[in-house]
């Protein structure tokens, strides 16, 4: 058995969960998430507690077990703490501001880019002395990681001076320059 899959999923106060049929709904104080599990799994609430268990042993239903757990845990904690990742901006004159919904951002490009923000994600612009970060929040951990993905392409880190966006401490490796005579 899953040793993930079989620990049930405990539901924290504030946080309502709902089932009907194979499609779960959970809500809490930072929105309302849903997700429809797969057939091979069979869910119940009981106790303040979500069940995951196959209804089969087939190595399908096995290998969704955990998989299923494991989203559904992370759809109850992202309704009620939430889930943030941090860019950071490194680069002269590399900047960024919010302009509504959308995110205004200066990456050495001969123009700003204006990244559209998702319904959902909360993006904020913090200033620690010289270093600029893009902070961004939402209940689904998978669109918060996607959003943080997608501004960071716009620029990625390079290896050789480290200019671009990169996630807060994420460690860039450096190469080392040409070697002179």
């Amino acid at each position: 058995m899953s040793r993930i899959g079989k620990m049930p999923v405990e539901l924290p106060e504030g946080v309502k969960a709902e089932l009907a049929g194979q499609k779960l709904s959970v809500s809490g104080k930072n929105g309302k998430l849903e997700r429809t599990v797969r057939s091979e799994i069979k869910i119940s609430i009981e106790d303040g507690e979500i069940v995951l268990t196959r209804k089969d042993d087939s190595k399908k239903s096995r290998a969704f077990h955990g998989m299923e757990r494991a989203l559904i845990n992370n759809m109850v904690k992202g309704v009620a703490t939430g889930f943030e990742k941090e860019l950071q901006l490194i680069g002269v004159g590399y900047r960024a501001d919010t302009k509504g919904t959308n995110l205004e951002l200066g990456l050495g490009y001969s123009h700003p880019i204006t990244f559209q923000v998702p319904k959902g994600i909360k993006a904020s612009v913090l200033k620690e002395g010289r270093e600029i970060f893009v902070k961004l929040e939402g209940p689904d951990k998978q669109q918060v990681g996607q959003v943080a993905a997608q501004i960071r392409s716009l620029r990625p880190p390079e290896p050789y001076k480290g200019k671009g966006v990169r996630y807060r401490n994420e460690q860039v490796r450096r190469k080392a320059g040409k070697a002179g005579k």
